[in-house]
Order: structure tokens, then C-alpha cells, then sequence
């Protein structure tokens, strides 16, 4: 009985050893880009993951425009908007980015993380709505607070890296009430890299110091979950948060 504890205790810090290890790498890509954040990869049984930061996981934060995903759905399920080519129209209000000042697509308003286009479907959408989807999607903290034009950059939403992963889960493999055509629309509108050995489907997410990236990458024939997390001290830092993202994948073998 005493051999068998012992070669369980054994082993078990030997697994923990070796996950340790296999996180050094990322922890010194952090640490030499200067960067603040927690990182959490994911395989799409949640079998395997890699972590930076492991002990903030669970912290949870503005997700700012990463929000646009299951905002998207929202809007598409409730028919706001019918597809990814519908025009939405712009009001003629000139705002600080520019390529936000022209009609938009639902596409265009996803990759150009466009406020004021969200913002629009928000207010037709409504609170009482937003909180069903926030309770049936179990997204973050499921608040939506007062202001329901800006609850998921400035408001009472909050969400961690793990939740965003087991949101994402959710999406990839479409176990959500939402109709198929829309979550191929979503899909269609997140990829954001298809090359010949693998393909991202991202979405990038800024509000004042918080800064993400979440998504999901296939490759090899295998799903692998992201969320990252920077605090953002000058927009510099912005790039990072795809490019620590990928270096980690990178680094952890899982693309090329």
C-alpha cells in the first residue's frame, strides 16, 4: 500500500514537473515583450492545455469588442441583421477611426470592431434579450447593467479567459440555440488566416488597459482553443496580442 502511494505521489509530480516546463517557453515570451497578461490554450476536449499566468484563469475582465461574437449571434438569431452582406447604414457622425465613417457590412463591422454598428443592434435588441442569451450562453458574469449601448466595454460584463474558452468551445462545436446558417455566418466572418497548414478564426478585443485575443485554430486535423489577455500601457502593445498568441502556438508545436 505504502509503494503504491509512493509511485502515485511520484508520478504525479512528475506530471506537474513536466507541465511546468512545458509552460517556461511561454512564460519567457512574456517576459521579454514586457507584457502583463494570461494566456490559456486549450484542445477542444479540454484534455490537454497550455497556460501563462496559470493562476489568473479564472480572473475576469471587460471583454470589450471579443463581446462581437456572441453579440453576432444575438443579432442574427433575433434578426437584427439577415446576413454578413446587408448594409448598415452609416448615420454621417464622424468618429475618431476613420474607416468606421462609411457604411458597413456585418463583416466589416466584426473585423473593424465597429462600435457604433454593435451599438445599433444593441439598443433594437434590448436588455431583456441580451440577459436570456447572457444566461443560455452562460457567458461571463451574465451582466448586462444599465447602459445597454455599452455594457461590454464600459458597463457590468465581465468575463475570464476560461470562460471565454468554454464559450468558444460552445461556438466551434455549435451547441448553442442558435440556427446553423448563423453560426456559418459567425465562422465565416472570424476567419481571420487560412493558410496551407492551418486556419484562426480570432476575434481581437480593446478597451482602455484591457486588451484580448480569442479564438480557435485547426490544425493537423486537430481544434485548439485560445483566449489571451494583455493589460495594454501604450497602443504599441496592441500587436501583441495576436502575436504572443501565435508565437505561443508556435512554440508549443501546435502550428507551423
Amino acid at each position: 500500500m505504502f509503494r503504491k502511494i509512493f509511485v502515485n505521489t511520484i508520478f504525479l509530480l512528475l506530471v506537474s514537473s513536466a507541465l511546468s516546463a512545458n509552460n517556461d517557453g511561454i512564460d519567457t515570451l512574456y517576459d521579454t515583450a514586457g507584457i502583463d497578461g494570461v494566456l490559456l490554450i486549450s484542445s477542444l476536449s479540454g484534455s490537454v492545455e497550455y497556460q501563462h499566468n496559470a493562476k489568473k484563469v479564472t480572473w475576469a475582465n471587460i471583454p470589450a469588442s471579443t463581446f462581437k461574437i456572441p453579440n453576432t449571434l444575438i443579432a442574427l438569431q433575433e434578426g437584427i441583421i439577415k446576413n454578413q452582406a446587408e448594409i448598415i447604414k452609416w448615420d454621417g457622425v464622424s468618429r475618431e477611426y476613420e474607416p468606421w465613417n462609411s457604411d458597413q457590412t456585418l463583416a466589416t463591422a466584426f473585423s473593424l470592431s465597429c462600435v457604433w454598428c454593435y451599438q445599433r443592434f444593441a439598443v433594437k435588441i434590448g436588455k431583456p434579450t441580451y440577459q436570456k442569451y447572457l444566461n443560455i450562453f452562460d457567458y461571463g458574469n451574465r451582466k448586462v447593467g444599465d447602459d445597454i449601448s455599452t455594457f461590454w466595454l464600459e458597463g457590468d460584463l465581465r468575463v475570464s479567459p476560461r470562460q471565454q474558452i468554454n464559450f468558444l468551445r460552445k461556438v466551434y462545436l455549435e451547441e448553442l440555440p442558435i440556427a446553423a446558417n448563423h453560426f456559418k455566418t459567425l465562422k465565416e466572418i472570424m476567419l481571420v488566416e487560412n493558410t496551407a497548414d492551418y486556419k484562426v478564426w480570432a476575434k481581437t478585443g480593446w478597451q482602455g488597459e484591457h486588451g484580448w485575443y480569442v479564438g480557435y485554430v485547426e490544425a493537423a486535423g486537430k481544434v485548439w482553443l485560445f483566449a489571451n489577455y494583455i493589460k495594454v500601457k501604450t497602443t504599441s502593445d496592441l500587436a501583441l496580442r495576436r502575436q504572443l498568441t501565435i508565437e505561443a502556438l508556435k512554440l508549443k508545436g501546435i502550428i507551423k
